[in-house]
């Protein structure tokens, strides 16, 4: 079963991603955007592992490895989402045990994901899996950079 579990690596494969990914971030507008988004992040180390079921995506997470002066050497999830269809079925569970043997793998200090305050249900879930929390992150909008 842990096949099913696949780093991206195609076109193919992306475009595949985008209806997920879409419910997570509706503001990426087309495929194409989100494509040449991706393409740009992965020159920073940003990767997609994604969950396959009968040859479609049903989740994944967007993840990279970094080094602060925070952690040390850890992984961050940028983006988690299973396809709305498909929650409750531990596709989430079985993404964070994958990027956790990653991060290990790798010697990171920590595995480290965001969620917004008012999510309620994602961290009801990150608290099952064993996440804690252990920050406020703050942040501003600049004009130059929107979304």
């Amino acid at each position: 079963m842990d096949d099913q579990l696949k780093d991206v690596e195609t076109a193919e494969q992306l475009r595949a991603c985008y209806p997920v990914m879409k419910q997570l971030r509706p503001h990426l507008a087309t495929e194409d955007e989100f494509i040449a988004r991706v393409t740009r992040m992965q020159g920073q180390g940003y990767r997609i592992l994604a969950a396959w079921d009968q040859g479609a995506v049903v989740a994944l997470a967007g993840y990279r490895l970094e080094e602060n002066l925070v952690y040390g050497r850890f992984l961050y999830v940028d983006d988690l989402v299973s396809d709305e269809k498909m929650r409750s079925q531990r596709w989430g569970a079985r993404l964070l045990e994958r990027l956790t043997a990653y991060a290990e793998r790798a010697e990171c200090a920590k595995l480290v994901l965001d969620t917004g305050m008012a999510n309620a249900l994602a961290q009801r879930f990150y608290f099952r899996e064993g996440l804690l929390t252990g920050a406020m992150r703050f942040g501003k909008f600049l004009k130059a950079g929107a979304a």
